[in-house]
């Protein structure tokens, strides 16, 4: 198995020659500087607890430096960590090659391709390499080519030559520049692209993939490629899954703490029972965790250091010094993002509580944030400071004592200190529930069962901070979680809460909207239940949807959710940090994470996997599959939801190639993730990777295979085609094909009224069905411009509705049996979905709620006119009483005494009714403000039943309607049957007449032959007649005209030279030849 190597390099950390022999030897001749710091040690391990160090000691100290940060940053890059199909197997040349003499071992490439060794000497024997277990091979002879051929016959390609015949390469055996062109911006370019910003691929850009791939010259040249230069392609940095620029920083980290997830550990040391190490601590900072647990305890030594251990099990202690220290070194080695330490602070002891917040200011120096940005103050409506602003800061996560408390805080410490139990100060005092996992500890009394929550926590309560610990906490201060209405309406950013799985599943489920919103504005930490006594995980996933951001894991125990939780947190620089979707950090938008329907905003993707191959999966000679899942929101999680046959005994190249899976709709892809594992026909894992679907590209691509741990298996990996698109409902699939491809639509439509055309017979069908056509493509274009301009879904219904209809209409104007057939089927109108009984029913309800609203309305405004009523009956008592009092004195006094109580008397019932006006309007105020929200919300849910209504009678009509449309098209079958039956019997007959005509004719033509033969048979016997007479007197003639012929040519035959004489004889024979042919009449 390769292993990923952590390398770091800084003197305090170095693992020092305890042996004085051995620091002797080592330490001799003129050497510069102490040992220590000439130390380099490499710290390498298949995970991050089964680990070996190595040891190197170099002449100076600036060697040393110089060699572990060019190590460090081999080991860390994140392309080499992401590398190529390509570059994977020039790494496996380039270490076989690696040997002195500069000659190869065979027995090393048996062992590297162990699989099937009869293959590997056939490959060998193929390249004319040597097949012995013993022999060698000349480095000079093992050149890249060979190396290559030899891998193309242990591991052959047919499914690559099958898609470069597909493309195009069917009868040449290459692909031109044009047909690679359509193929890149075809098959493998993402449809979801905006063509502007990212235009295809041109001509010439393809040029140069050929020209660096293509290893003929001569075919790049022509700007043609061979199946080797495709394969070369396939496999090369271009073609990856993901693009390069989604490893590196790519996601905005200027948003505040709570808009990102954090990569977040829970205990580092094993759970029950093991060996505690501080190296721990820095492989978990170095892997990209921005979040750590320190489950410190109080030292019973005499020099009273505190240790760090879990709690009441059988794990080692470590030194809490050694931890700041290995902390304060690898804690921004391979991220620059800030580091929240989570500390458990069982430390009863004041003096030791100073010593370790001594420790961190000494040791963290300025990395250590004590005070808060000025534009970040602490205080109520202010939101945290983002990833950037605290870049190189540690943040500390303790108890924070307020000011007025800090007196008592001593005291009680003090008291905890001298109680018997002091080594268990937690079980003695109880905890103020603000601090890791004690913050679901404080909740206990709104459980029910009291012995199971604590069993779900596994702690135990922590001790109070003192000042000096207090001072060092600001912007992640732990509290007490009441409720979300009083987080809400407190509204302080930098206070947050832990909670344990079981707790946080149970107000997930109460309350999923609420969480959401929750963490939009402040820090939440979940951490696994205390039964967890294997170190085991929970799934984190469940979290996520809520937007926790704080989700912590073992990272001691490399489980399925903790494999999840290193293929999320791969990406993003590898920085310890992702964004969280759009939709958990707006404060104007709620998200439901239960939702099983598309997200208004959210753009929802259609992704179709298939698996076609696979290459080097496995050393055994044993069968294997392929298993592809999804997680995500509980809607797009597809546990297992597909899985290949197993391949029989064949695990070099394996070859599948069967249908795909689909995930029709992926509502949130952005916190989706695709995990394609691979195992052995036994069940044993083999590797696997996890993706997230926002980032996948689509087309032909090669997967490299990861182990549990994320580290990359270099030979292991799968050949897969990926289809990634938006995702369009069923009802709206022909509309958008239709529009993305308008030519080939109008000319299959037009292809289908011919055809209906061919089959009916009619004149004038071409014509009729032209207009349907146009009438059609009209009725499509009306139908998506109301989808973009988001019409209601009923007009989108009606406009496909009329698309239906049109469909169906034949192209004829006579007898129509389809329309003899089809039934219209009209949807409900809302005017008579609000007829309904559900809907009354809802109504109803309205109307009596509002009914009791106005009859408390009407209590209230009853009592408060009996109440001033009953005033102004005493108003009017009281000055009855004190006028007949007046009345008794002297009659001086009485008229100025009855003029003063009429003026009293006068204001007290104008205050009374001014009083009574105003509390009057307030409750009719009141009273509207209620009617309002009431009548809010029963618009609100009457639109609600009104939707659901709808929505159900619209299902079930269509279920009548495909019940309906079976019936027509069997009515139409027997119709169409009945049809083609009489139409049979119609040409039977007229070929029946047929026939019978022929056969007519063919009789009077063989009589008109038999009618001619004695009228030809007359007129031969009348031609040779007349020849017969005339044959002795031709005879005669032809022998005198001989004989005189020859008298004339013997006479001048003696006067004429030897060549005319043969000239006269030739041309004597040419005229008895003629003469032969003219008389050639036969006897």
């Amino acid at each position: 198995m390769l292993l990923i190597m952590r390398l770091h390099m800084l003197s305090s950390s170095f693992l020092l020659c305890q042996e004085a022999k051995l620091r002797e030897l080592l330490d001799v001749g003129t050497l510069e500087g102490k040992l220590e710091d000439r130390t380099l040690t490499v710290v390498s391990g298949a995970d991050m607890i089964n680990i070996t160090y190595l040891n190197f000691t170099a002449f100076s100290e600036e060697v040393a430096k110089e060699w572990a940060e060019e190590l460090f940053s081999l080991a860390s890059n994140l392309l080499a960590q992401n590398m190529s199909r390509e570059s994977c197997l020039e790494k496996i040349f380039t270490s076989t090659c690696l040997y002195r003499c500069c000659r190869i071992l065979s027995s090393s490439i048996f062992r590297l391709f162990s699989a099937d060794r009869r293959r590997v000497e056939n490959a060998l024997e193929v390249c004319s390499l040597p097949t012995g277990r013993n022999d060698t091979i000349p480095q000079d002879t093992f050149t890249p080519d060979v190396y290559r051929q030899l891998l193309n016959n242990i591991c052959p390609r047919n499914d690559i030559d099958t898609i470069f015949s597909e493309i195009g390469a069917k009868i040449r055996p290459y692909l031109t520049v044009e047909q690679m062109t359509d193929f890149l911006n075809n098959r493998q370019r993402d449809p979801r692209l905006n063509e502007i910003l990212y235009p295809p691929l041109k001509a010439e850009q393809v040029q140069g993939l050929v020209e660096k791939y293509e290893p003929d010259t001569m075919l790049s040249r022509r700007g043609q490629i061979s199946v080797e230069g495709f394969s070369r392609y396939r496999s090369g940095e271009e073609n990856s899954i993901i693009p390069p620029e989604k490893l590196d920083h790519s996601e905005d980290m200027t948003l505040p703490l709570p808009h990102s997830f954090i990569n977040s550990s829970h205990n580092t040391d094993p759970t029950l029972a093991g060996n505690s190490s501080v190296e721990m601590y820095r492989q978990v900072l170095l892997s990209g965790c921005r979040c750590i647990e320190l489950d410190c305890w109080k030292g019973r030594t005499t020099d009273e250091e505190p240790f760090i251990t879990h709690g009441f099990t059988m794990t080692s202690e470590i030194s809490f010094k050694e931890v700041i220290e290995a902390i304060a070194e690898s804690a921004f080695k391979t991220s620059p993002f800030p580091v929240i330490l989570s500390f458990e602070n069982h430390v009863d002891s004041p003096k030791q509580q100073a010593k370790m917040a001594e420790y961190c200011r000494s040791i963290f120096g300025d990395a250590l944030l004590t005070d808060p940005l000025e534009k970040y103050p602490l205080e109520a409506g202010v939101p945290l400071p983002s990833p950037v602003d605290l870049m190189g800061k540690i943040l500390i996560k303790n108890k924070k004592n307020s000011h007025k408390a800090d007196g008592s805080t001593k005291k009680k410490l003090l008291e905890q200190t001298s109680n018997p139990c002091s080594d268990t100060s937690s079980l003695c005092e109880p905890s103020s529930p603000c601090a890791g996992e004690a913050d679901a500890e404080s909740d206990a009394d709104e459980e029910n069962d009291e012995s199971k929550k604590s069993m779900d926590e596994g702690t135990v309560n922590e001790a109070f901070a003192t000042e000096e610990m207090s001072n060092l906490v600001n912007y992640v201060q732990p509290v007490k979680f009441n409720s979300f209405e009083t987080c809400k309406k407190i509204d302080r950013s930098y206070e947050m809460s832990s909670f344990v799985e079981t707790k946080a599943l149970e107000l997930l489920k109460e309350s999923p909207v609420e969480f959401v919103e929750y963490n939009k504005l402040q820090l939440s930490r979940i951490y696994p239940k205390g039964t967890r006594v294997d170190s085991s995980n929970y799934m984190p996933q469940v979290f996520w949807n809520a937007g926790c951001q704080l989700v912590a894991l073992n990272f001691q125990t490399i489980d399925l959710p903790m494999q999840l939780n290193l293929g999320i947190f791969e990406y993003n620089g590898k920085c310890g940090y992702r964004l969280k979707p759009e939709f958990m950090r707006r404060t104007d938008k709620q998200f439901d994470p239960f939702t099983q329907n598309t997200v208004d905003g959210i753009v929802a993707h259609t992704l179709s996997v298939k698996i076609i191959s696979g290459q080097f999966l496995s050393d055994k000679r044993i069968g294997v599959y392929v298993e592809v899942e999804m997680f995500g929101l509980p809607v797009d999680t597809k546990r297992k939801a597909f899985k290949t046959k197993t391949s029989q005994c064949n695990a070099v190249n394996p070859v599948w190639d069967e249908d795909p899976v689909v995930f029709k709709r992926v509502v949130l892809p952005t916190l989706a993730s695709l995990r394609i594992a691979v195992y052995e026909d036994n069940g044993k894992f083999i590797g696997h990777r996890i993706i997230p679907v926002c980032a996948i590209r689509p087309g032909y691509h090669y997967i490299s295979l990861r182990n549990e741990k994320n580290q990359t298996l270099t030979l292991p990996s799968i050949f897969i085609y990926t289809e990634v698109k938006d995702y369009v409902p069923d009802t709206f699939a022909d509309v958008i094909e239709a529009l993305s491809n308008p030519i080939l639509y109008v000319s299959l439509m037009e292809q289908r009224a011919n055809q209906l055309a061919a089959l009916t017979q009619e004149e004038g069908a071409q014509e009729a069905d032209g207009e349907e056509v146009s009438a059609f493509n009209s009725s499509i274009t009306a139908g998506l411009t109301n989808t973009v301009k988001h019409s209601s879904s009923v007009c989108a219904e009606d406009a496909l509705c009329q698309c239906n209809q049109r469909s169906v209409k034949p192209a004829v104007k006579s007898e129509d049996v389809v329309q003899s057939v089809l039934t219209e089927v009209d949807a409900q109108t809302v005017d008579e979905l609000k007829q309904l009984k559900a809907y009354l029913r809802e109504q109803k309800r309205q109307y009596k709620e509002l009914k009791e609203l106005m009859r408390k309305h009407n209590k209230k405004t009853s009592e408060l006119i009996n109440e001033h009523a009953s005033k102004q009956k005493q108003l009017r008592s009281d000055f009855l009483r004190r006028r007949s009092a007046l009345q008794k004195r002297c009659v001086s006094d009485q008229d100025q005494g009855l003029l003063a109580l009429e003026q009293e008397r006068c204001e007290k019932l104008s205050e009374l009714k001014e009083q009574q006006q105003q509390q009057l309007l307030m409750l009719r105020q009141e009273q509207f403000y209620s009617e309002k929200y009431l009548k809010r919300e029963h618009v609100k849910l009457l639109v609600e039943k009104l939707m659901a209504v709808a929505e159900e009678c619209q299902n079930n009509q269509l279920k009548k309607l495909k019940d309906l449309c079976e019936k027509e098209n069997k009515d139409l079958k027997k119709r169409m049957d009945k049809r083609r039956q009489e139409k049979f019997q119609e040409l039977e007959e007229a070929q029946d007449k047929r026939l019978e005509r022929l056969l007519e004719k063919h009789k009077d033509i063989r009589q008109q032959i038999l009618d001619d033969k004695p009228k030809l048979q007359s007129e031969l016997d009348q031609e040779y007649q007349d020849k017969f007479r005339r044959l002795p007197v031709e005879i005669q003639e032809f022998v005198q005209d001989s004989a005189a012929c020859k008298d004339k040519l013997s006479r001048d035959s003696d006067f004429l030279p030897i060549s005319t004489v043969t000239g006269k004889l030739k041309h004597e024979e040419v005229e008895e030849r003629s003469s032969e042919k003219v008389f050639g009449t036969p006897l």
